[in-house]
């Protein structure tokens, strides 16, 4: 069918607000269409290496026009369902740009930068794709929406102070305020957007680089730091003049969780508590020291599916590490909220969260442990609305080596929004004494969760 238009006839596509953080919902509405006709929405943006990522979704418009994403479910497309931010959570990279790609955010102070454009009819992908020509006849609106990490206001200070590196972020105004550290995993380097987000929350947040960077003295890709480094990061935020030294929470993802609960276990450092997203209580095989900790992933325990992919999931399994490469959880003093994606590839999550908690509950310190575990979520549990990546490029030296992380697409979305909720939840409520609505405590401890708008998926 094609749509007869007038003069008179306006099309209008609104985003609100077309300026937002990224784990705030984004109310997208088409209005002054045809009635009860086939309309498709489509997302587009590059990212900061200039690769183009894409999603699409088929609505049809009310008896007055209209299509509102927080009220009408997507008849196809990137996905099905009522979903309010789909379009951004869906985004995959287009046709034609590099294989193995995961969004991820390298200078906070700038946005993603999405182009929402409303079209005529429903179109696939590959036609957006294979035609543009075709498709910018059927355009009818278009509005841009910038998402950011990093709140107006927020300030970013550049941290190379008693040998640590890393970047530390303060909320606006003159605090004093609660402070996280945030580890992230073995891929190394510097990742700054949690921690920015953090910041825009309220939250003093230093993102603490420790393996892999280009200002951490030794060779690349080799562990030249120890416990001695950790504790001296530990202190760096706590003295800041801006931060409450006696409110202080550790969070760490893959990798970055053996840290972290290795942290916890340190008299000096004392957290008051801690968050763990999909990682391993030990390590294959490691020496740890103040000066240095050394670590081997475990090579011959690394999986290899049939298109080559790697995996290190049986290298995490708590039975091959060795009894001394064990974090002694009995000796943690704090809460716990443990993240579980039961569809993580990557580490063996759902048995190293089992073993926590036999630890825990063996001396009688179940009630600090809290698992929210995920049906159909993979390793990388990110904050809210940020596309899935089931694979990505691992390595390009010597050869290209693509690793697995996990994640059916809607299923690890609904994950991702439900879980930044409850980590915020959770500072607030052991580092400011405070519960926000929707946060862990709605839920009894060690729940399997299903989202709701997700029900009808696993039923």
């Amino acid at each position: 069918m094609r749509w007869r238009v007038t003069d008179r006839m306006v099309r209008l596509l609104t985003a609100t607000p077309s300026r937002a953080l990224m784990d705030e919902q984004i109310v997208l509405k088409g209005h002054y269409l045809p009635c009860n006709s086939p309309v498709t929405f489509r997302a587009r943006m590059r990212c900061e290496n200039g690769n183009l990522w894409e999603s699409m979704s088929h609505y049809h418009t009310d008896e007055n026009g209209d299509v509102d994403l927080t009220r009408d479910s997507s008849m196809g497309g990137s996905y099905i369902g009522c979903e309010p931010m789909g379009l951004f959570w869906s985004l995959q990279p287009a046709r034609g740009q590099e294989e193995g790609l995961r969004l991820r955010k390298k200078n906070v102070d700038t946005p993603y930068t999405v182009h929402v454009t409303m079209l005529e009819g429903h179109i696939l992908l590959r036609d957006s794709s294979e035609d543009e020509e075709m498709i910018g006849k059927q355009e009818l609106a278009t509005v841009t929406v910038q998402r950011w990490y990093k709140a107006p206001g927020v300030q970013r200070i550049e941290i190379c102070q008693n040998q640590v590196v890393g970047t530390l972020f303060l909320p606006p105004g003159p605090g004093p305020f609660p402070g996280v550290l945030d580890l992230w995993g073995i891929g190394g380097g510097l990742v700054e957007y949690r921690a920015a987000l953090f910041a825009s929350r309220g939250l003093a947040s230093l993102a603490l680089a420790y393996f892999n960077h280009k200002d951490i003295p030794g060779p690349r890709n080799h562990f030249t730091v120890g416990d001695s480094y950790f504790k001296a990061a530990w202190r760096v935020l706590q003295d800041h003049p801006q931060v409450c030294g006696n409110r202080m929470a550790i969070i760490g993802l893959s990798f970055g969780v053996f840290i972290a609960l290795r942290m916890a276990m340190y008299p000096s450092v004392s957290p008051k508590c801690v968050v763990c997203i999909n990682g391993p209580l030990g390590v294959y095989n490691s020496l740890a020291n103040e000066d240095r900790l050394t670590c081997d992933t475990g090579k011959k325990l690394w999986g290899v599916n049939q298109q080559g992919y790697l995996s290190f999931w049986e290298a995490s399994l708590p039975s091959n590490f060795p009894p001394a490469n064990i974090v002694q959880i009995e000796k943690l003093e704090c809460p716990l909220l443990y993240i579980v994606g039961e569809d993580d590839l990557s580490c063996a999550s759902m048995v190293n969260a089992d073993e926590i908690e036999k630890r825990l509950l063996a001396v009688g310190k179940s009630h600090l442990f809290t698992r929210v575990s995920y049906p159909g979520a993979g390793h990388l549990i990110e904050p809210p609305y940020t596309p899935c990546a089931r694979t990505s490029l691992w390595a390009k030296r010597p050869t290209k080596l693509f690793t697995q992380w996990g994640g059916k697409l809607a299923e690890h979305a609904a994950a991702q929004e439900d879980s930044w909720q409850r980590i915020l939840g959770f500072l607030e409520c052991n580092l400011r004494g405070e519960q926000r609505t929707q946060s862990f405590s709605t839920k009894e401890p060690n729940q399997h969760i299903v989202p709701k708008h997700l029900d009808t998926l696993f039923n």
